[in-house]
């Protein structure tokens, strides 16, 4: 698939942290669009994709001068009270052109030198390695949550088979864990999975968030159906994986193995 990449010059990068994400002062895309293009991705059916030609997961732009912008628009906020910040909340700031334009890496440069209070990273690429020295110098003021929504690599590739390998997303909380970074594993949307993956999640980190459909799409499951995700469900004979019941059958798994501390069910595992 030929992936489009455009260049944009923003006039503002922060925005006010809103809905789901009204924890946060800020959320902060260094791109626009995403080229993981996830079957069931919500930001799909927001204008966003809704008003542009192109396919969603076929194009992405580059957010140019990012790091000039930010270090103006942090520096005022700071000044006008605490600054959280949620990276990226309609994109994913580790795009794979991002090992080349390297926006995302320059924001963290401009917050390393200006930190906010908090800086939560969601991301499914294992590309978040590459900042891991940046990354430590926010110390206990960021966590990184990895997305992770099943350990089966063949469910992977049926829901989202332009995104990084499950093997590689697990290794890269092995390696930020590693190096002293909190990290935290996501399972959103929640996808079939076995019945091992909640002790392959123990021996990597200490606190998982759990979110579906029905909870995390802000429509109560109804900005997701639209997509017609159902009917990948009835081509692999999963249905019962769809339902608002379904979560339950991977967090009862993980509440064998974690604390009730370790868990987090849907906005609460997304909150500074």
């Amino acid at each position: 698939m030929k992936i489009e990449s455009n260049y944009t010059s923003p006039k503002t990068l922060l925005n006010k942290g809103t809905g789901y994400l009204s924890g946060y002062s800020h959320s902060l895309n260094p791109y626009t669009g995403c080229t993981y293009g996830c079957s069931y991705c919500y930001v799909r059916q927001m204008p966003v994709s809704l008003f542009r030609k192109e396919e969603w997961g076929t194009w992405v732009d580059v957010k140019q001068e990012a790091a000039v912008i930010l270090q103006k628009e942090l520096h005022k906020a700071k000044a006008k009270g605490p600054v959280s910040i949620f990276m990226s909340s309609s994109t994913d700031p580790y795009q794979p052109v991002e090992h080349k334009e390297q926006v995302t890496r320059s924001l963290l440069e401009v917050m390393v030198q200006d930190p906010p209070d908090f800086l939560f990273v969601q991301t499914r690429s294992p590309l978040v390695r590459r900042d891991i020295d940046l990354l430590i110098r926010l110390e206990d003021k960021v966590r990184v949550s990895i997305t992770i929504e099943t350990d089966r690599e063949d469910i992977r590739q049926k829901f989202t088979p332009s995104a990084p390998p499950i093997a590689a997303r697990l290794k890269t909380l092995q390696l930020l864990r590693e190096a002293g970074i909190p990290v935290q594993a996501t399972i959103a949307p929640v996808l079939p999975s076995s019945p091992a993956f909640p002790a392959t999640l123990r021996a990597l980190v200490d606190r998982v968030c759990v979110d579906d459909y029905f909870m995390g799409d802000g429509s109560g499951g109804k900005r997701t159906r639209r997509l017609g995700i159902y009917s990948l469900y009835e081509e692999l004979q999963l249905e019962d994986w769809y339902d608002p019941a379904a979560y339950r059958r991977v967090y009862e798994g993980l509440q064998q193995v974690f604390s009730e501390e370790e868990l987090f069910l849907s906005q609460k595992g997304f909150e500074p």
